[in-house]
């Protein structure tokens, strides 16, 4: 029974430390806006808009109304957020080189007011970005990785095929602004075609990634024929989606698309949530309805200067995902691309990320922090560093907490010889 008790002391003792361990986040915690729990003043945005678009509640969840409805007048968006003078100045000059539009529902999770709002800074033109001398256009030169169609191939085994330019909203650090001009153009079919021939022909490609622009942009019978295309070539095991639809427009989650979707298992999304603000009640019901479907779904955030380069804000970040179903996968290091290098971050910035989250919660919400080496090189992990030294039959190595510990590193027996 002494045993017992001097066990349990030890055990409510480490129990105590860790407690302490996370008392900084519980504090700063409930001032980081949530989208959750934010559903009153964001269905108070939403009637204001419906109202000042003349539009219904059943416009609002009809995504062709959302699209068709985008936002790419200053005039209009004035109607619906605060904006000054200089403000709207900047949006109309940015806007003759690069191109902004925002779904109806994206504008509702905005704050009317503060222009540091991260939904406003993910979607709404700065000068910053006509001032900007440092950027690539094609810094992942995508231009020398096509083959064939409008594909983009980097890795021996997948590759990704674009097939449209448009978005329900066009994201501030979009990798690719280059592509999207001021006109919504799908890829031809003759494009497309050319694209799956070079799949069909190529029997080490089983994976392809279909992205663009969004795809999920496209009519549900165009996209059904792209992938039941690719479902019909032997060596092409799994499909990938790569759309922010989730995100920006979920009202494009359909009953009907579900249903189409589910019938070219196994097929992957991953999505683009960048700040607990997008993870809202009606991007839940939408990732949800994939979920159910049987649609495995991942995020690929970005990391971004002012929008979610704070290791509480990412922490926060991932777990509502899980909430409602998304498996952290990717923290991109922002690309350098021409117009958007104000979003840059420090590298330092992500390792401090990746240090916080190993650790202080759980694994499922720990994605891997990515850095594109430059001109289409690939994905580069990036870790903190957690081997220190190596001896004959050890290693030494840092744990989560700091402390440095050594550890058995016997090599590996014939197992053969075990047997």
């Amino acid at each position: 029974m002494v045993e017992m008790n001097n066990k349990r002391k030890v055990s409510l003792k480490r129990a105590e430390e860790l407690k302490r361990r996370v008392d900084d986040y519980l504090k700063i915690r409930d001032s980081i806006p949530k989208g959750l729990d934010l559903a009153d003043k964001y269905k108070k945005n939403k009637d204001y808009i419906l109202r000042v678009l003349n539009g219904t509640e059943e416009d609002w969840e009809d995504y062709r109304w959302q699209l068709s409805n985008r936002i790419s007048d200053v005039k209009i968006l004035e109607k619906l957020i605060d904006l000054t003078p200089e403000e709207k100045r900047q949006i109309e000059e940015v806007g003759k080189k690069y191109r902004w539009a925002i779904s109806p529902y994206y504008v509702s999770l905005m704050d009317k007011k503060d222009k540091y709002d991260p939904i406003r800074m993910l979607s709404i033109p700065m000068e910053v970005e006509l001032t900007d001398e440092i950027g690539d256009n094609d810094p992942m030169a995508e231009e020398f990785t096509n083959p064939a169609g409008s594909i983009t191939r980097r890795y021996p085994d997948r590759l990704i095929v674009n097939v449209t330019n448009e978005c329900a909203m066009y994201c501030r650090h979009c990798q690719r602004r280059r592509n999207i001009g001021q006109e919504d153009q799908h890829k031809t079919t003759d494009i497309i075609q050319e694209s799956i021939d070079y799949i069909r022909e190529n029997e080490e490609i089983r994976d392809v990634l279909i992205t663009g622009g969004d795809p999920l942009t496209l009519p549900d019978n165009r996209l059904e024929w792209i992938l039941n295309e690719l479902k019909n070539i032997p060596h092409v095991e799994y499909i990938r989606i790569g759309s922010r639809i989730p995100v920006t427009m979920p009202q494009r989650i359909t009953d009907e698309l579900v249903s189409m979707l589910k019938k070219y298992h196994p097929i992957y999304i991953n999505t683009h949530f960048n700040h607990p603000k997008e993870v809202s009640e009606e991007a839940k019901k939408a990732c949800e309805k994939l979920s159910n479907a049987g649609i495995p779904l991942g995020n690929q955030a970005v990391l971004l200067n002012g929008i979610n380069n704070d290791k509480y804000v990412m922490r926060l970040l991932n777990q509502e995902l899980l909430k409602i179903r998304v498996r952290p996968y990717y923290i991109f290091h922002a690309k350098h691309v021409k117009g958007t290098t104000h979003f840059n971050t420090s590298v330092d910035d992500g390792i401090e990320i990746m240090e916080y989250l190993r650790g202080y919660t759980s694994g499922l919400a720990i994605p891997t922090y990515i850095v594109n080496a430059p001109k289409g090189q690939g994905k580069t992990p990036i870790l903190p560093q957690y081997l220190i030294s190596r001896g004959k039959d050890f290693i030494k190595i840092r744990t989560w907490e700091g402390n440095v510990v050594e550890y058995e590193n016997h090599p590996t027996k014939n197992i053969k010889e075990i047997y």
